[in-house]
């Protein structure tokens, strides 16, 4: 397996930490770098949406890949926080494009499964390009600006030749993603869980659910089978799709607790009720083979929660 200079953006975050620990198994030179104080070795501390710190990252090393993961996240974090999330998505993702069309690495850069918004047919890659926009009415300005993100390098690669795979993971979640409340459902369920705080529960929602370290063997795997312009969604078994409710009951069993917390309400305003993903092109080229079921991923995830917040049994 041919090694390769890597710089990972966000890679003090959830599934930055992961993708870095999976690069750096494989034998890969990486750097991570991130807006966060950190005392890991091979780290850089810089902010995506300040070209000059980003600039002199590349100043300093030459990468042949650079995984762009540097990412305000969440639908109502982008809601509450709008000015942090066009800053760093949009601004931040323009900021390393200039410097691709400069230095020529290759990117990998990390959209969502968001930008299909409100959809209902099956999600596959095509989706964005042969449907008008309002045909898949993108919900909030999260999903919104890492579309705006897909079009830039779109846009890089036609006008300028830069290289670029974008990838759309789906509900990624385990081990090293801290609660915050504009986190996804798995990680802010297992918290209230654990603290036995209430929580809402949506009725009549599916979701696919992809364990992160699943999800990165795949996307450490691009570099391996690097295809310009190519676009993945990326996630779990489609035979996984669970009912929110089913993901409740079995984080609820696996912290020791019954449902008296939980609160049920009729479908969630302004949210997609069926996310039917379509994941051929990412088995057919990345060698995408999820293995963690949704009750070992969830109880893993639940063990590293309780070691991270030191919940004694």
């Amino acid at each position: 397996m041919e090694t390769h200079s890597i710089l990972v953006t966000g890679g003090a975050g959830f599934i930055g930490t992961n993708l870095v620990n999976e690069l750096e198994r494989r034998g890969h030179e990486v750097v991570a770098l991130d807006l966060l104080n950190n005392d890991r070795e091979h780290y850089i501390r810089a902010d995506s949406k300040n070209y000059r710190q980003l600039e002199r990252v590349f100043d300093r090393s030459a990468f042949d890949y650079v995984y762009h993961l540097a990412a305000e996240y969440g639908r109502w974090n982008g809601e509450d926080y709008y000015e942090n999330l066009w800053q760093t998505n949009v601004i931040g993702t323009k900021h390393m494009l200039r410097l691709q069309e400069k230095l020529k690495f290759r990117m990998i850069f990390f959209s969502s499964a968001e930008v299909y918004g409100d959809y209902n047919g099956i999600m596959s890659e095509d989706v964005m390009m042969d449907n008008p926009i309002k045909d898949t009415y993108q919900m909030n300005d999260y999903a919104i600006t890492k579309w705006a993100g897909e079009l830039m390098c779109m846009n890089s690669a036609t006008m300028f030749g830069t290289e670029t795979v974008r990838v759309r993971p789906v509900n990624c979640y385990g081990p090293h993603e801290h609660y915050t409340p504009y986190r996804g459902f798995i990680p802010k369920f297992i918290y209230h869980a654990l603290f036995n705080k209430p929580y809402t529960v949506y009725k009549g929602h599916k979701r696919i659910i992809d364990f992160v370290e699943d999800s990165c063997r795949t996307w450490a795997n691009i570099v391996d089978n690097f295809i310009p312009g190519e676009v993945y969604n990326v996630g779990g078994r489609p035979e996984w799709e669970r009912d929110i409710k089913e993901y409740s009951d079995i984080i609820l069993n696996a912290v020791g607790r019954d449902d008296s917390l939980v609160t049920y309400e009729e479908a969630e305003p302004f949210t997609t009720k069926v996310k039917t993903m379509d994941f051929t092109k990412a088995v057919r080229d990345l060698k995408h083979d999820p293995n963690v079921s949704p009750e070992e991923g969830i109880q893993r995830t639940v063990e590293w929660m309780k070691k991270y917040y030191r919940i004694e049994e």
